[in-house]
């Protein structure tokens, strides 16, 4: 065996990788998404035309939405609804990038779809769309989920920013082939969505909450007993206990990680983040 393979924690990985605990703020996810699609198909099956909606997610970095909208998307593309096309609806997941102009995000789009588009293809915004809306219409894609969101606003000017958004609109009311859209990132995701106000009318939102004590004592425990269960692992007697969730261990594992002084974490300090240099790399990791 591999000297650096410890085979208890692989063995483990490979029992819970893919388990995702219910929580409710997933089931309003899924009631949400249900609507939409629901709609959706029943005008798709009218043959009229119509303007989509979408669904919007936020919540804290590290909450766990990426983790809860894939599993749910990964049940709605398994469930192969079928549409007056013929093919299966499916909803496509992309992961956007500061770094990214509208032009990046056409090309992520269309290749989240399975479309290989060239890197020096010379198509412009409306071109780029267009093929979007036409291989997602082959390809049998209902949606898009945009991860991450807040990343391709970030450091952009207004007239970027409003390329972005109009773009994102057009998908929603395109009439040949309109695309639901969900969207998930931290809160300022929100403002800037609503800069644009017909797409900003057309999106459910739902707020992805942290844990929070003691109120969550008992779901907390009812995920660690689960994990348990699930890689074969016994509790520790400590660990059915309250206590073990006490303030001082949160504050050691925010400690552990950021290097940061115990008096200047979430859980000891209101405004934790004005004792963090503007340049300390931490910081950029904290605002998502």
């Amino acid at each position: 065996m591999n000297e650096f393979v410890n085979s208890s924690i692989r063995q483990n990985a490979l029992s819970t990788n893919d388990c995702v605990f219910p929580l409710k703020r997933a089931q309003k996810f899924k009631a949400a998404l249900t609507r939409v699609f629901s709609h959706h198909l029943g005008c798709l099956d009218s043959g009229e035309r119509f303007e989509t909606k979408g669904i919007l997610v936020t919540g804290q970095s590290g909450s766990g939405k990426t983790k809860e909208i894939a599993e749910i998307l990964k049940r709605f593309n398994a469930g192969q609804t079928p549409l007056p096309t013929g093919r299966h609806a499916r909803i496509a997941e992309c992961i956007l990038a500061g770094s990214q102009g509208w032009k990046d995000l056409g090309r992520n789009t269309i290749r989240a779809i399975g479309y290989p588009l060239h890197e020096k293809a010379r198509l412009t915004q409306a071109e780029i769309w267009e093929r979007v809306v036409i291989e997602a219409k082959l390809a049998g894609v209902v949606g898009i989920h945009y991860d991450e969101a807040q990343h391709i606003f970030r450091k952009k000017n207004d007239d970027d920013c409003l390329a972005i958004l109009d773009s994102f609109k057009t998908l929603m009311k395109d009439y040949e082939w309109p695309l639901m859209l969900i969207f998930s990132g931290v809160p300022e995701l929100d403002g800037y969505l609503k800069r644009e106000p017909q797409l900003d009318g057309k999106l459910d939102r739902i707020v992805f909450g942290d844990i929070s004590l003691p109120e969550d004592y008992v779901k907390v425990h009812e995920i660690v007993g689960s994990y348990g269960l699930r890689a074969n692992l016994s509790v520790d007697p400590e660990l059915l206990t309250e206590e073990f969730l006490s303030k001082s261990h949160f504050v050691r594992a925010w400690t552990d990680k950021t290097f940061a002084n115990p008096a200047a974490t979430p859980f000891t300090h209101s405004n934790f983040e004005t004792m963090y240099r503007k340049d300390h790399p931490f910081v950029e990791f904290l605002t998502g």
